[in-house]
C-alpha cells in the first residue's frame, strides 16, 4: 500500500532550478522583479462601461466603506436596521445598494443577467455560495447534506450557462464538515500525519476500503482516522462522501477552488483538499487549494506550504491548482492568539506580507513556465504591485496570458479599474461572485467586510477614479 502523508507544516526541497532564488525574490539570469510600468491602473476611462446609476451606487457604497467605524460595526448596524425596518424593509434598503454592488442576484435569471454583462466586458465568473461555519455554529448532517445540494446546484449553474469560459466556483469546506472536527484533525495531524491514500479511499466509502484490505468495518475506521471517536469518524466519512459527490459532478466542467479559513483548522482543510486533488486532478487541475500569505514562519509558512504542495503533486502525479491570497482573518487570528497566549501568527507589517506573497507567486510562475500543463494559479489580489509583478514575470517567462495556467481574481464590485484593465490587456480575469437572497448574503457580506477592512479602507484610489468619471459625464452633459 502506498503511504503518502500530509503534514501540518514542513518545508520540502524541490528540484526546481530557481527555488531558492524564488524564495528570496531574485532570479538568476532574469530581469529585476520590480513591478513593470506596462500595466497602469490609473485611467478612469475603465469605468466608462458603467451606467450613471452604477457610478452613483459604487461611490455611495465606497464612501460608506471608507469609514472604519462603520465597517467595524456593520453587523450591529444591520441588526438594528432589521429591528427597526423589519426583514422586508431591510431588504428594500440593501437590495439596490450594498447587495447590488457585491452580489449577482438571487434567481438564476438574475445571476445570468449579471454574468452576461460581465462576460461582455471580458470578465469571467467564479460563483461563491455564501455558506460557511465557525466553531459553535455546527448544524448537523442534514444541514450539511442540504449545503451539498446547494453546491451541486452551483456546479450546474456554472457549467450550464455560456457566459463564462473555463468556469470556476469557490467552496468553503466548513459548509460540509464541522469546524470542531477540523480543529481536532489539525491537532492530530501535527502529532501523527494522516495517510493521504486512505483518505482518498475513504471518499469512496468504508466498504471499499475494508474489501481492499480484508478488514472489518469497525477496525478500518480506527486505522484510517486514529484519534477520532466513533461519532467523529462517522461524520468525517459522511463529509468525505459529500465532497466526493461535488468533485465528481465538477470534473471536466467547473474548477472548484477550496477556500482557506482559520489557522486552527487549515491543516485539516488542506488534508482533505489534497486528497481530492490526488483523486481528481490526474489530467488537469479541477480542485484547487488556497494559500494565505499573511502567515509568519513556523506557524504555517506560506512558502513552505506551496513548496510542499509542489513536492506532493510531483510525487503523487496529480496536477496542482493554487489560489494565492494575502489572507482575510487577520484581526480574529491576532485576537485568538493573544487570548491563548501564543505568538501572533500574522506578519507584523504589510511589507512582510507583500514579500511573502510575491515569493510564493514567483515560485508558482517558475513552476508553470517549466510545466504549464500540470500547474495553475489564480493571482487573487487587489494589490496593484503584485499584479504588476505577475504581469512582468508572465512576460519574462513567456507564459501565455490567456493559456489557462495563470489568471487573476478580484471580488465582485471592487477593484474594477484593475479587473477591467487586465481584461483589456488580454489576461484571464475572474470576479468572485456571491449569490443568494438578501437574508442569506448579508451575514456573508458583513463577515467579508470585517475581514477585508484593510482592503475596504484602501479603496480611496478607486473612489477617486469613479469621481473623475462621474464629473467627466457631468461636464459632458452640461
Amino acid at each position: 500500500m502506498l503511504c503518502c502523508r500530509v503534514r501540518a507544516s514542513r518545508p520540502w526541497l524541490l528540484p526546481w532550478k530557481t527555488q531558492a532564488a524564488a524564495a528570496s525574490g531574485t532570479f538568476p539570469g532574469k530581469q529585476s522583479n520590480h513591478p513593470s510600468a506596462a500595466l497602469s491602473f490609473d485611467d478612469p476611462s475603465a469605468f466608462r462601461v458603467k451606467s450613471f446609476s452604477e457610478l452613483l451606487r459604487a461611490l455611495g457604497v465606497f464612501c460608506f466603506c471608507s469609514f472604519p467605524m462603520l465597517v467595524n460595526n456593520c453587523g450591529k448596524l444591520m441588526s438594528i436596521s432589521r429591528t427597526l425596518l423589519g426583514r422586508r424593509g431591510l431588504s428594500l434598503l440593501l437590495r439596490p445598494t450594498v447587495y447590488a454592488q457585491f452580489v449577482a442576484g438571487e434567481s438564476e435569471s438574475e445571476i445570468a443577467q449579471a454574468m452576461r454583462k460581465m462576460s461582455s466586458l471580458g470578465l469571467r465568473a467564479m460563483l461563491a455560495v455564501p455558506i460557511e461555519e465557525d466553531l459553535g455554529e455546527s448544524t448537523g448532517e442534514q444541514r450539511y447534506d442540504n449545503n451539498m445540494r446547494t453546491m451541486l446546484e452551483c456546479v450546474r449553474i456554472s457549467h450550464s450557462n455560456t457566459w463564462s469560459k473555463d468556469p470556476m466556483m469557490q467552496l468553503k469546506l466548513t459548509a460540509l464538515l464541522s469546524p470542531e472536527l477540523c480543529v481536532k484533525l489539525t491537532t492530530l495531524i501535527a502529532k501523527q500525519p494522516y495517510d493521504l491514500t486512505m483518505v482518498v479511499r475513504a471518499m469512496d466509502g468504508e466498504d471499499q476500503i475494508a474489501t481492499e484490505l480484508n478488514l472489518k468495518l469497525h477496525f478500518i475506521q480506527a486505522i484510517c482516522f486514529p484519534g477520532l471517536d466513533e461519532h467523529e469518524r462517522a461524520h468525517f466519512l459522511c463529509a468525505l462522501r459529500r465532497l466526493n459527490t461535488i468533485a465528481e459532478a465538477s470534473v471536466n466542467k467547473v474548477r472548484v477552488l477550496v477556500d482557506a479559513e482559520y489557522t486552527y483548522m487549515n491543516p485539516a482543510l488542506s488534508l482533505v483538499t489534497m486528497a481530492m486533488m490526488k483523486k481528481f486532478n490526474r489530467d488537469d487541475a479541477w480542485i484547487w487549494n488556497t494559500y494565505q500569505c499573511y502567515l509568519k514562519a513556523n506557524i504555517s509558512e506560506s512558502k513552505s506550504l506551496v513548496l510542499e504542495a509542489l513536492r506532493l503533486s510531483q510525487d503523487e502525479g496529480f496536477c496542482l491548482g493554487v489560489k494565492l491570497v494575502r489572507g482575510a482573518y487577520m484581526d480574529k487570528e491576532r485576537t485568538l492568539a493573544e487570548k491563548e497566549g501564543r505568538p501572533d501568527p500574522v506578519h507584523t507589517s504589510w511589507e512582510d506580507t507583500n514579500e511573502s506573497y510575491n515569493a510564493c507567486l514567483n515560485i508558482m510562475l517558475d513552476a508553470i513556465s517549466q510545466t504549464p500543463e500540470r500547474y495553475r494559479i489564480i493571482v487573487a489580489s487587489h494589490n496593484e504591485e503584485s499584479i504588476r509583478l505577475a504581469g512582468t514575470r508572465i512576460a519574462e517567462l513567456g507564459i501565455d496570458k490567456d493559456g489557462g495556467a495563470v489568471c487573476f481574481g478580484q471580488l465582485l464590485g471592487m477593484c474594477d479599474h484593475v479587473s477591467l484593465t487586465l481584461a483589456k490587456e488580454g489576461y484571464a480575469i475572474y470576479k468572485s461572485v456571491p449569490y443568494g437572497s438578501v437574508e442569506d448574503t448579508v451575514p456573508y457580506l458583513v463577515r467579508r467586510a470585517q475581514e477585508n477592512r484593510t482592503v475596504l479602507q484602501g479603496i480611496r484610489k478607486e473612489r477617486d477614479l469613479l469621481k473623475q468619471e462621474f464629473y467627466r459625464r457631468l461636464w459632458r452633459s452640461s
